[in-house]
């Protein structure tokens, strides 16, 4: 706990994931150490996660961040082809990895650099 303190500089700790987490047991068990749960909420269920999350700015913002995240994610899965990884051996597919995260990269210069361009 006191690793956990120094990590969070005096500000409550916070942990993001989707909506698979927006349970009972896990929002309760995050809560139990003294963090607060900043996962999707359930729009087809009943949701785990209250106004005493929901409420506050940084719920916002974290949701923002991890949607800016999931993007690059989706984008490695489906335009670089890593969705099936085709070479085995942790070197290898770091490189891989390291490749297609370099081209996202590129092609976001590319598209800031257009909108510059446009402005």
């Amino acid at each position: 706990m006191e690793m956990l303190k120094a990590v969070t500089k005096g500000r409550r700790a916070t942990v993001g994931g989707d909506a698979g987490y927006d349970t009972e047991q896990f929002v309760k068990a995050v809560r139990s150490i003294n963090v607060t749960p900043h996962v999707t909420q359930h729009t087809k269920r009943a949701s785990s996660i209250d106004g005493r999350t929901t409420r506050h700015r940084g719920y916002q913002i974290s949701l923002k961040k991890r949607k800016c995240i999931e993007q690059i994610f989706g984008w490695v899965k489906n335009v670089a082809s890593m969705r099936k990884l085709r070479h085995r051996g942790c070197a290898l597919v770091q490189w891989m990895f390291t490749l297609a995260l370099s081209a996202y990269n590129l092609v976001r210069l590319r598209n800031i650099a257009i909108q510059t361009a446009k402005a």
